[in-house]
């Protein structure tokens, strides 16, 4: 057996031109690449539960990954591009959407490249409210991201248990804003509504048990043997490679790079609260994790002052009174308008005059002062760019106007997953296939953000 030759015989080999629209569709030459090498091309997704609708192209040498090609853009909806052709008002619920949990961060950073646009300042109450609802939103995403990466590694009771807990800041929301995700609650020059003091207490209950409940978790999932053995030293970053490949967030905070937008450019309440950096050193896959899980406490912390600071605060000043003049002098205008075309009624015969003057007051109750107030913004010509800190990193919102229109002539916004695909594209290189969900897991990457 061993005198046995092996021969090759050189024909060319192409398949039937039936199948040619059946070609993998990897980048040129990676099939060829691997088959020199003796590797493997494997697909993960973007049906797999572990994918969340992305494709990954997975380049294995045995189970050592050595290359990983991100195919995004299966939940690509064009927010940028539809955004174009919406009132200025009507993007905030079209933006807040890509993150889903995230939503009062989102929505927030877009209010405030109009409000940078107007030079309009926001009262000191809604600046309050803002703060604690947008931490709020922090905690339940990185709730989430908790909950998802514990089904990544196979632990049901680490995906209840912070699922669970994250039940309390939809209530939350819902209790302010009336939607227990989507709230689409702020607003240029401050917020949709006053938030009572019930509510600031349910609030203030509702953070002292998810603190409490943490502990549990803790014990249960974070400090789990088997947590800690999936993703200690595992996908590791240093912190040069962390600001090489663009990591934002938490993420970057977690090899070693002390970057909190909130803390070097304050917005809102930021700079008159209390609170800390959340920094670790080693930048592997626990470090992402624990990163988030002691921002949750930090988070916590602002809320607690937050609502302290409302409960000592006068009630009622949540809209800037460069929003509140406009409103007032529409509403005056309205008025007078009303006033005339009801002496033009009342110079007719019969009903038909009170009639119609009733249709049109109901018409125009049904539009109210918010359309009245915000359906007309135009910003001044220019562009306007803001960076805000939400839960998985930064998101940045630029504003195109053209000076004369209600809707953006061109709007551009970048998320936190869009940021930081490249770092978590280039941590995998060398870990093992099994290691692949577990380092998605502590990235907290979510598609139809990135994809947006």
């Amino acid at each position: 057996m061993s005198d046995m030759k092996e021969y090759s015989l050189p024909v060319p080999v192409k398949p039937p031109a039936e199948i040619e629209s059946l070609e993998l569709p990897v980048p040129p030459g990676l099939e060829e690449k691997a088959l020199k090498e003796d590797e493997l091309v494997l697909f993960v997704g973007p049906q797999h539960g572990g994918s969340g609708h992305m494709r990954l192209i997975v380049r294995v040498h045995g189970d050592v990954i050595k290359e990983v090609i991100p195919d995004p853009g299966f939940v690509h909806r064009g927010m940028e591009k539809l955004a174009e052709n919406r009132l200025y008002i009507q993007n905030i619920p079209l933006l807040e959407r890509p993150a889903i949990m995230d939503c009062i961060n989102f929505s927030l950073g877009y209010v405030r490249a109009i409000e940078k646009a107007l030079d309009v300042e926001v009262p000191e109450r809604a600046r309050y409210i803002r703060t604690m609802m947008a931490e709020i939103c922090r905690i339940g995403t990185h709730l989430y991201d908790a909950g998802i990466l514990a089904v990544f590694l196979g632990h049901t009771t680490g995906f209840m248990w912070p699922f669970a807990l994250r039940e309390l800041t939809c209530e939350a929301l819902m209790r302010v804003t009336g939607a227990r995700i989507t709230a689409s609650y702020i607003v240029p020059g401050g917020v949709r509504r006053d938030v009572d003091r019930g509510t600031l207490n349910y609030i203030n209950e509702a953070m002292t048990y998810i603190q409490h409940k943490l502990k549990d978790f803790e014990r249960v999932f974070i400090t789990n043997p088997v947590t800690i053995a999936r993703m200690k030293d595992v996908a590791v970053l240093s912190k040069k490679e962390a600001i090489k490949y663009g990591l934002v967030g938490p993420f970057l905070r977690a090899s070693g790079v002390e970057y909190d937008v909130r803390a070097v450019e304050p917005y809102d309440a930021y700079d008159e609260l209390t609170w800390d950096v959340i920094v670790a050193d080693d930048g592997d896959s626990y470090s992402r994790f624990l990163v988030r899980a002691n921002e949750i406490q930090q988070s916590i912390g602002i809320i607690r002052q937050c609502v302290k600071a409302l409960k000592e605060m006068p009630e009622g000043n949540i809209i800037s009174a460069d929003i509140a003049g406009k409103k007032k002098a529409a509403k005056a205008k309205a008025k007078a308008k009303a006033g005339k075309e009801g002496e033009k009624e009342g110079e007719k015969e019969g009903g038909e005059g009170e009639e119609k003057k009733e249709e049109k007051k109901g018409l125009d109750s049904i539009k109210g002062a918010f359309f009245r107030t915000f359906g007309r913004l135009t910003l001044p010509k220019g562009e306007y760019t803001t960076l805000t800190e939400a839960s998985r990193g930064t998101v940045l919102y630029t504003i195109v106007s053209d000076g004369q229109s209600n809707a953006p002539y061109r709007l551009r916004m970048v998320t936190p997953g869009w940021f930081y695909l490249k770092g978590f594209m280039e941590s995998l290189k060398g870990c093992r296939l099994a290691d692949l969900q577990a380092v998605y897991g502590s990235f907290g990457y979510f598609p139809p953000e990135a994809d947006r």
